[in-house]
């Protein structure tokens, strides 16, 4: 049986892939700050669901995982699908403070650790959820999509260390429906347990960068070409 664990499974993409996963036959550590949520998931399936919960802005994850991979009996895939952030104009540090703690801080000492667990292993797969926001700044949430392209850069890092069967997923979502779709009336949203989905068949294909829903390409495609003097009148 294959061992994963998702930190951040008590809501959104983590919880779906939980669900997705076990379906699939996984053994799985879930992780998150809401201790109850994590427990309805587990009471679901004890015997296929292992949860710790913790806050990974605030404790060490790096303890917390290994207690984890060692209550697994080992592991496979870790996914990171936590992270935070809000429209933020107006530049208050506090809220630019609380996304730089998870998305940066949190997300690095995450993907070290399982990058270093992995490399001493020989083998494992590590998927993060970055976003088509790290391709480009924005004035609406500079802290966010600044965020999101320190997590594509580490990720393209870690892919440039990995020495094969260790792998390294990028998934970059554009809207799905869920508590960090930033605005309204949002185009091309995708349900959770589409993204889910797809992203399993990403992870399945150990595929390097994923976008979700798949149609989010052509929109990265277009940030990346788009020359910077239009760019900045959007």
């Amino acid at each position: 049986m294959k061992k994963a664990i998702i930190v951040g499974a008590s809501s959104g993409i983590g919880k779906e892939l939980a669900k997705l996963l076990v379906e699939q036959g996984y053994r799985l550590g879930i992780t998150g700050r809401r201790e109850l949520k994590l427990e309805e998931i587990r009471n679901s399936n004890p015997s296929h669901y292992i949860s710790k919960p913790f806050d990974c802005t605030t404790e060490s994850n790096s303890d917390k995982l290994t207690e984890l991979a060692n209550d697994l009996g080992g592991l496979d895939l870790l996914i990171m699908s936590s992270g935070t952030g809000d429209v933020n104009s107006e530049l208050i540090f506090s809220e630019e403070e609380k996304t730089i703690d998870l998305n940066v801080k949190a997300f690095t000492e995450v993907m070290d650790w399982a990058f270093n667990y992995f490399r001493d292993q020989g083998k494992g797969h590590i998927v993060a959820i970055s976003s088509v926001a790290g391709l480009r700044g924005s004035k609406h949430a500079p802290g966010y999509f600044a965020s999101k392209a320190y997590q594509i850069n580490y990720l393209e890092g870690l892919r440039k260390m990995a020495k094969k069967p260790i792998y390294i997923t990028d998934i970059r979502p554009g809207y799905v429906d869920t508590a960090m779709a930033l605005g309204d009336n949002l185009f091309w949203m995708s349900s959770k347990e589409k993204a889910a989905k797809q992203i399993y068949s990403y992870i399945k294909r150990k595929k390097d960068i994923g976008y979700v829903s798949k149609r989010w390409a052509l929109i990265a495609f277009a940030l990346k070409i788009v020359p910077n003097f239009i760019y900045k009148r959007v």
